[in-house]
């Protein structure tokens, strides 16, 4: 009976016990090569702003998303390309891309630098990331309406749509002073 009572004990608390969840994580690219990839042969030069509380509270009406942080990391080229550095959420960590901007306000394309969710890269698909060509600021940008789910993947699908649509609105708010 004292041998039954102790298995059932060591099992109990290997049950309770807490399970190591292996995180996965990969760099892609970093800020140089994502900006290289995106607008090859294009001398960048990092501009540091910081949006004001006013531009923050515009941003968040204009793309239905929070502004997490006011501090930004855009690039710009001599004939106005833009390269805005971004993170949002995925499941439970960040996922760090790049958005390019063409003169013209269009998306010209989108890069994932940093992955760091167990699941869901395939974001980092070129088929899914060339849906945001050509996308502006009067664009849905919404997941299921013109930015195809993946899935396995569908957080980070729709965080990153966010994400792109509130740079968008980012851009046409503060390219003035870029």
């Amino acid at each position: 009976m004292h041998r039954k009572n102790l298995n059932l004990i060591l099992a109990g608390l290997a049950l309770s016990s807490p399970v190591a969840l292996v995180a996965y994580a990969e760099t892609y690219m970093n800020e140089d090569q994502a900006g290289t990839s995106l607008f090859p042969g294009v001398q960048l030069k990092l501009n540091l702003l910081e949006l004001t509380p006013d531009e923050v509270k515009a941003i968040e009406k204009k793309s239905d998303e929070r502004v997490l942080s006011p501090k930004l990391r855009v690039y710009r080229g001599t004939k106005g390309e833009t390269l805005f550095i971004d993170r949002v959420i995925g499941k439970h960590e960040f996922i760090t891309y790049a958005a390019a901007i063409n003169p013209d306000g269009k998306v010209k394309g989108i890069e994932i630098m940093d992955y760091k969710e167990t699941f869901g890269k395939q974001v980092r698909n070129k088929d899914w990331r060339d849906q945001f060509a050509g996308k502006d600021e009067s664009s849905t940008l919404r997941v299921t309406k013109d930015i195809k789910n993946i899935s396995g993947a569908t957080l980070s699908s729709v965080h990153i749509t966010n994400g792109v649509r509130r740079i968008l609105q980012t851009y046409e708010i503060i390219k003035s002073r870029i």
